[in-house]
């Protein structure tokens, strides 16, 4: 059986980039907007939600879509 190790920081980063939603964790760590700011963007529909469960996802295009329209 192959051994499992760790992942680099640079594999970390390819392996978020590819991924299609995030949780709201990973939303407020990557965009740096506040928990309370992306609950309220989320209620307005700014931000797209996939419920999975109890699990909440933002599509990762969504965090795209919504950076790329509030660029100054």
């Amino acid at each position: 059986m192959p051994k499992h190790r760790l992942l680099t920081d640079d594999e970390k980063a390819v392996a978020l980039s590819e991924r299609l939603s995030v949780r709201i964790p990973v939303a407020i760590e990557l965009t740096g907007i506040s928990r309370t700011k992306i609950y309220a963007l989320i209620k307005n529909g700014q931000l797209p939600i996939v419920k999975v469960g109890a699990a909440t996802l933002i599509p990762m295009e969504g965090l795209r879509q919504f950076i790329a329209s509030h660029q100054r």
